[in-house]
């Protein structure tokens, strides 16, 4: 996450994000810097708007993301999801009761 400050702080400063400056704020933060890390982050910042990017998620709802510009298709997608989600969970759930139902059938017998 430090990674990602030290970018919004170039970004706010006015300052260029690149390797070289943002190994900087993180060296000055007391941060042990992972060269591979910064490279990743200034590939991934190369072609976004930050300023827009940051407008966006605070423009954006807590809880969802349909109506910070999401469309139905994406929304209906995301039901979608979430429905195979649910029932998979409830097969999970069936198979681990069949399995305690099964280990238990021969207590009975074990007992009397």
């Amino acid at each position: 996450m430090e990674y990602v400050y030290a970018a919004l702080i170039l970004n706010e400063s006015g300052e260029e994000i690149n390797e070289d400056n943002l190994t900087s704020v993180l060296e000055a933060a007391g941060v042990d810097v992972e060269e591979s890390r910064v490279k990743a982050l200034v590939a991934a910042l190369e072609d976004v708007d930050i300023e827009e990017a940051i407008e966006t998620a605070a423009a954006a709802p807590a809880a969802g993301g349909a109506a910070a510009g999401g469309s139905d298709e994406s929304s209906a997608d995301e039901d979608e999801s979430e429905e195979e989600a649910d029932e998979a969970e409830a097969e999970e759930d069936e198979a681990e009761e069949e399995d305690e139902e099964a280990s238990g059938e021969g207590l009975g017998d074990l007992f009397g």
